[in-house]
């Protein structure tokens, strides 16, 4: 079966995008920063052959020539909220496990995502879980028994996203990866790139 790595994408207009760290920095930086993460996640993770990736697109009649990527396969994510878009593609795609994430976790590599779908070989669902009680990353099986972690309400961008999924698996074997940050806020950014830094 096919592996499938969707990465979730807003169509990149300036003030509609990454809008908390607009407050911090305005709106062009902001814009900026989408733009580049945007290019550099779908380049980096396009580049793993072992999976098909896929940006899925916000809103649907985006115009594909708005976002700086290339030769990458396109969904749109639909109608709803988050649980429901991300949600729908396991009921569209070809067979086989599916992971999906965001644009606005720098750290992402190709490491993480295999590690990830090495865990969904005997786990029913993976998270990659964000320091902020939400999650970067949500894998799912799509093998045997349905396992929705969106099927009841969930507070997003909330201290409790993650746990409010979990609430819905509790059947499942769940499996873990390793704990990342999102950039939302100036203060995230800076402490991004104090950590890059002192990587050298």
């Amino acid at each position: 079966m096919q592996k499938h790595l969707i990465i979730f994408a807003k169509n990149p207009r300036i003030g509609r995008v990454k809008t908390r760290l607009a407050r911090d920095m305005g709106r062009v930086p902001a814009w900026v920063f989408y733009r580049r993460m945007l290019s550099l996640m779908t380049k980096r993770l396009s580049a793993d052959k072992s999976w098909t990736t896929w940006l899925a697109i916000s809103p649907d009649d985006a115009p594909k020539r708005c976002f700086p990527v290339q030769h990458i396969k396109w969904m749109k994510q639909g109608a709803g909220d988050l649980g429901a878009r991300m949600w729908r593609p396991t009921q569209t795609l070809p067979p086989g496990p599916l992971i999906v994430v965001g644009t606005d976790i720098p750290d992402i590599r190709p490491a993480h995502i295999r590690k990830a779908f090495r865990l969904l070989g005997c786990q029913d669902a993976v998270f990659g879980p964000c320091t902020d009680g939400g999650f970067w990353l949500v894998g799912l099986k799509r093998h045997g028994a349905k396992v929705n972690p969106y099927r009841k309400k969930v507070r997003w961008s909330h201290p409790a996203t993650l746990q409010d999924c979990l609430a819905n698996l509790k059947t499942a074997k769940v499996g873990f990866i390793d704990v990342l940050d999102d950039i939302d806020t100036l203060n995230d950014l800076k402490k991004w790139q104090d950590k890059e830094r002192g990587a050298f």
